[in-house]
């Protein structure tokens, strides 16, 4: 069982430390704060992953089972990796035998047994390069992805929608018959056609928040699945459409 940090922490270091660099800005300073007394963020050091996420898709397993058989995994938005550091671990792979293909824009460490694109998931040629990395069908496919935020509410609702939408899409094409795909997406309203979407295409979709996502956070996760195989005659890949991510007002930036 995924059990939530007690009081106190094994890491030595105290809870409730004030961080008191009276050069950082007030907000730097209350986030700092709130990062290094933060009991998951002290968990994922000692257990050794690379971030606090690990523990939302550990949660998330730990009642819906999805991980659970898992050959292969194709993890979007994966930096810092600490989701593919779980990917390899339970499918097993290895550097010689792939089974984690992991894509981000931004750099990210080498991870034993993970192929690392660093990568716009947007990109046309990422589909195809993600296939070839992760050496097969995938049996799952999670993306942590978020577009970078604005401080407008309803663009950042929409450029990260665009990627769960591109993400669903993706998951659509290249999962075998039963596999499962994990999205982040932010409370405020998820799309009726994603929904629509992907309850034509899997046999279970919910809304999951654990309990590791932090309360004040609009983060939620949608979780669909049992797919259902191609339908209607569907071409898998090459029918995807990417394209750039869209501004309040609909026009590209």
């Amino acid at each position: 069982m995924t059990k939530a940090p007690i009081a106190g922490n094994r890491t030595g270091r105290k809870l409730g430390q004030r961080v008191k660099n009276k050069k950082m800005k007030a907000s730097s300073r209350q986030w700092l704060q709130r990062h290094i007394n933060d009991p998951y963020v002290q968990r994922a050091q000692l257990e050794g992953y690379r971030a606090r996420a690990a523990f939302k898709l550990l949660e998330i397993d730990e009642k819906y089972h999805i991980l659970r058989g898992a050959r292969r995994i194709i993890d979007l938005g994966a930096a810092p990796g600490s989701w593919s550091q779980i990917a390899a671990k339970v499918t097993g792979s290895t550097d010689e035998d792939i089974r984690v293909a992991a894509i981000d824009f931004l750099e990210m460490a080498q991870l034993p047994g993970v192929k690392i694109l660093q990568l716009d998931f947007l990109d046309p040629s990422a589909p195809e390069k993600l296939m070839e990395a992760v050496g097969g069908t995938p049996d799952l496919v999670i993306s942590d992805m978020a577009a970078p935020t604005t401080g407008h509410h309803r663009t950042d609702h929409l450029r990260t929608m665009h990627l769960c939408e591109v993400a669903a899409h993706f998951a659509i094409e290249v999962l075998g018959e039963g596999g499962h795909f994990l999205t982040k997406t932010f409370q405020g309203g998820t799309e009726r056609d994603l929904l629509t979407l992907l309850k034509q295409n899997f046999r279970q979709v919910v809304h999951v928040k654990p309990n590791s996502s932090r309360a004040e956070s609009v983060e939620m996760f949608l979780l669909a699945k049992g797919f259902k195989g191609p339908q209607g005659g569907r071409q898998r890949r090459g029918s995807l459409i990417f394209g750039p991510l869209l501004s309040d007002d609909g026009d590209p930036n």
